[in-house]
């Protein structure tokens, strides 16, 4: 039987190439989106469940209803927003949506499948070095830097959870990847991220639970 990857926010980027690569690899995909798009519908033998808003209690309680009997092995929390705010020019209700769809929402997922992860089973949380207090060295990007500030600590915290069960968790940085959500400025491919990230999840195992990393395999400060 093969093994069974869950990705949230899969209708474009990085979350396509995950659902174009693992099913490639012969995994069973479980691509989960608000709305499918062209692109995600033309991958063969994936299984598209649409209209879930993972950022609020329905949306999760939908999704949980559609796994029945089904086991994760790998579960990949990738949906996400960007945004920036500056003292300059502050937008507190782009904050808030940051902070529940960045930060909350993973958790949020995680928690509701939590019964579906097999002992052995995986977790990504696709966060950003945005995230590292030491890292910050220009300002801005609050809200962003703050969400992911926030699932980094939740995530350690889950690590910690899910390791008498069985369950790895990993913080995994895509790099600055050439995407919609920052206007296709970055310096690597999607296609290329996607390549890294899943090679860093077959790496993640009970030894390195509650890690953090950039695509690249270098260990990124918090």
């Amino acid at each position: 039987m093969s093994k069974h990857v869950l990705i949230t926010g899969a209708n474009r980027g990085i979350g396509l190439e995950f659902c174009k690569q693992y099913a490639s690899a012969g995994f069973t995909v479980t691509a989960v989106v608000r709305q499918s798009s062209a692109e995600l519908d033309s991958i063969d033998n994936i299984r598209v469940i649409t209209g879930i808003d993972v950022s609020c209690d329905e949306g999760v309680a939908r999704l949980v209803s559609q796994q029945t009997d089904t086991s994760i092995d790998i579960l990949i929390n990738n949906a996400g927003v960007f945004s920036n705010e500056t003292l300059a020019n502050m937008d507190f209700t782009a904050i808030e949506r940051q902070l529940q769809i960045n930060a909350v929402a993973p958790i949020k997922v995680t928690y509701a499948l939590q019964a579906h992860l097999k002992t052995g089973a995986k977790v990504a949380m696709i966060t950003s070095r945005m995230g590292s207090i030491s890292d910050n060295s220009s300002g801005a990007y609050i809200g962003y830097r703050m969400s992911k500030a926030a699932l980094n600590a939740a995530s350690v915290s889950l690590a910690h959870e899910l390791k008498p069960k069985g369950v790895a968790v990993g913080l995994l940085h895509p790099g600055f990847v050439q995407t919609a959500m920052v206007n296709f400025a970055g310096d690597i491919s999607a296609e290329v991220a996607a390549q890294r990230l899943i090679m860093r999840i077959e790496e993640l195992n009970l030894e390195n639970t509650g890690g953090f990393w950039h695509s690249n395999s270098e260990v990124l400060p918090w």
